[in-house]
C-alpha cells in the first residue's frame, strides 16, 4: 500500500488565507486580519547628535583651547567682575590649587609661600620665597607644565575646566612688564608707519598680555600660525 497522499484534482490549498468558519452556534466568525507592523518611532530612527559640550576622557589632560586661553581684547576690556557664585567657584579653584602645590613642595622639600587671588575671570596662584628657579625652568617651561598639572588637579575635584594662572618666583609678573613695554613700542611703530607688525612666536599667556596692551592703546591685534609658532600681529585701527 502506497504512503503517498493523492491530492484531489481541481482543489487548491490556501493555508495562509483567512477563512470564514462557522462557530458552534452557526454564526460566521471572521478570522482576524494579521496586525500590521507598528511604524517605527521617527524620533528613535533619527541619529542622535553627539553632545559637543561633554569632554571626552582624554580631554582632561589636554591644554586649554588656544582662543579660550588667550582670550580676546574685547573680553579683557569689557568683562566686569564675576558674580558671587562665579567668585566662589574661582576661590574654590584657588584653594584646590594651593593644596596641590603644598603637597608638591613637601615632596620636593622646597620652601615657599602661596598667595591666592582672583584676576578678571580666572583664579590666580603665586608661589614665592626661597630658591624656586627649578620650578620655573628654561623660558618658563617647567612653570607651564606645573600650571597644566595644577589645572588638572582642579578639574579632578570640580569636574570643570579651569583657566587658573600660576606664577612662580615672579616669573610671569616680570615677563608681563617686558611684554607690555614691547607692545607699547609696537603700537608706536604701527601708528607711525600705518603698516601691520608681526611679533615673534609667543605662549598663550604672552599673547594675552600683548592683546590686552594693544587693545588698551586703541589698535587691533590677532593671533596667527599654529602652536608652538603662534604669534601676534598688530594692525592699525
Amino acid at each position: 500500500m502506497s504512503d503517498e497522499t493523492n491530492s484531489v484534482p481541481g482543489s487548491t490549498e490556501h493555508a495562509d488565507e483567512p477563512t470564514d468558519q462557522p462557530d458552534q452556534t452557526g454564526a460566521v466568525t471572521e478570522s482576524p486580519e494579521p496586525e500590521s507592523a507598528a511604524p517605527e518611532d521617527e524620533d528613535a530612527a533619527e541619529d542622535t547628535p553627539e553632545d559637543e559640550d561633554t569632554p571626552e576622557d582624554g580631554d582632561a589632560g589636554d591644554s586649554v583651547d588656544q582662543d579660550a586661553e588667550e582670550g580676546s581684547p574685547e573680553d579683557s576690556t569689557s568683562a566686569g567682575s564675576p558674580d558671587v557664585a562665579r567668585l566662589e567657584q574661582l576661590e574654590q579653584e584657588g584653594d584646590i590649587a594651593a593644596d596641590y602645590l603644598e603637597e608638591l613642595l613637601d615632596i620636593a622639600d622646597l620652601d615657599g609661600d602661596l598667595d591666592m587671588d582672583v584676576e578678571g575671570d580666572r583664579a590666580s596662584v603665586s608661589l614665592v620665597g626661597g630658591d624656586l628657579s627649578m620650578l620655573v625652568g628654561r623660558n618658563g617651561e617647567v612653570l607651564e607644565a606645573l600650571q597644566e598639572l595644577t589645572r588638572l588637579a582642579v578639574y579632578r575635584e570640580t569636574g570643570e575646566r579651569s583657566r587658573l594662572m600660576l606664577d612662580i618666583a615672579g616669573h610671569r609678573a616680570n615677563k608681563r612688564s617686558r611684554l607690555e613695554a614691547l607692545a607699547a613700542e609696537t603700537v608706536a611703530q604701527v601708528k607711525e608707519t600705518g603698516e601691520p607688525v608681526s611679533l615673534s612666536p609667543m605662549t598663550p599667556f604672552e599673547r594675552k598680555v600683548v592683546h590686552d596692551a594693544v587693545a588698551e592703546a586703541g589698535l587691533i591685534s590677532d593671533s596667527e600660525g599654529v602652536e608652538p609658532r603662534r604669534y601676534v600681529v598688530v594692525r592699525p585701527a
